[in-house]
């Protein structure tokens, strides 16, 4: 039987209470493995995140909702693990009493129930091998199924042939080095992630993930040996600067291109800027060239468009320039119904128009 949400936090709160029972005596006010926190504030979050996930589910969040730290610093290890108890209780219930076309906000991705309840696994089985490991216990060896829910819901992009289930979700959050995957310097997860024809999906390269791929890193995808390519560097740049700048909009910038079949990323797509006062935005994209003549970029192009198209503030029309003499690029570029508008000889630009009505 498919573990559910509900299930999954039950299973996963059970599991952690009890290991942090177990370890209750020691001192949790040396730092968690890997963190700047204690064990007892590492603790803490646990707590957090699941009253946060819990409340903001049930109040359907459209926004960033704050919750007061309600364990006092000096409480007993025993005492918080109750916590943790409780408030996991509140997520499940949460999740349970959620109905299938629920979401709510969180800023890796608006989600559903199966998608905050995939949160709370996460944050429960990765904060508690980093309290854990701090006070010498190495053993901790989750549920497979709880992280395979968790890697299903939120880690599209991280690849499952190097590892087990468990190991692969430590790489996923940073912890670890998996063969032929380095530990990466920075990640995420993508609760809503953009689809683009069911062979690839689209996963926004945010601020923080841009600036370790504008550096040379990873950004936290697994690359076939040829990428990622330099288009995609300077892209993940120029969203790193915009951030740091205050010119940054959510949505609008690069994403990977991240091909389903093996979950590698084997490009980059996206908008140099959020749209004009007009609506006008301008697309690009870049792929390895092993990925090439294959129809990902199409694919990708398309599954961008509807997401431009379909938003609250939607683009009104979309652009590309292509170098003249590049034929694949022109063909990708028209078979999503780009129109070509003008050249200067070098290169050539095209445009898409919203549909009429707005959202595709």
């Amino acid at each position: 039987m498919k573990i559910t949400g509900t299930h999954a936090i039950d299973r996963a709160v059970s599991l952690i209470t009890q290991a942090l029972h177990d370890a209750a005596h020691q001192d949790w006010t040396v730092p968690a493995a890997g963190l700047e926190w204690s064990c007892h504030d590492t603790a803490v979050h646990i707590v957090n995140d699941f009253t946060v996930y819990a409340a903001r589910l049930t109040a359907r969040a459209q926004g960033p909702l704050e919750v007061e730290r309600y364990t006092a610093p000096g409480a007993p290890p025993a005492e918080l693990a109750e916590a943790i108890a409780a408030s996991g209780a509140r997520l499940a219930a949460a999740v349970a009493a959620a109905g299938p076309a629920d979401r709510a906000w969180h800023p890796y991705g608006t989600a559903d129930a199966d998608g905050f309840a995939a949160m709370g696994v996460v944050e429960a089985l990765v904060h508690t091998h980093d309290v854990l490991d701090a006070l010498g216990t190495h053993d901790f060896d989750p549920d497979p199924e709880l992280c395979t829910f968790a890697l299903d819901r939120l880690f599209p992009h991280t690849p499952r042939d190097a590892a087990a289930p468990w190991p692969t979700l430590l790489w996923a959050t940073g912890r670890t080095a998996l063969p032929g995957l380095p530990r990466l310097g920075a990640w995420r997860w993508y609760a809503d992630p953009v689809p683009a024809g069911g062979r690839i999906v689209l996963c926004e390269i945010t601020p923080g993930v841009a600036e370790d791929l504008h550096a040379g890193g990873s950004g936290g995808f697994a690359w076939p040996e040829d990428g990622p390519g330099e288009g995609t560097r300077f892209a993940a740049g120029m969203t790193a600067a915009a951030y740091r700048e205050g010119t940054y909009r959510p949505g609008w910038g690069p994403y990977a291109v991240v091909r389903t079949q093996d979950r590698r990323a084997i490009g980059g797509i996206g908008f140099h800027a959020a749209p004009d006062a007009d609506g006008n935005a301008e697309v690009g994209y870049d792929l390895v060239p092993s990925a090439r003549g294959n129809g990902f970029a199409t694919d990708a192009l398309n599954g961008l468009t509807a997401w431009a198209f379909g938003q609250p503030d939607p683009a009104a029309v979309l652009h590309a320039t292509v170098d003249e003499g590049n034929a694949p690029s022109h063909g990708v570029v028209k078979r999503a119904g780009f129109e070509r508008t003008g050249t200067d000889g070098e290169q050539v630009r095209y445009a898409l128009r919203a549909p009429v009505g707005g959202r595709q």
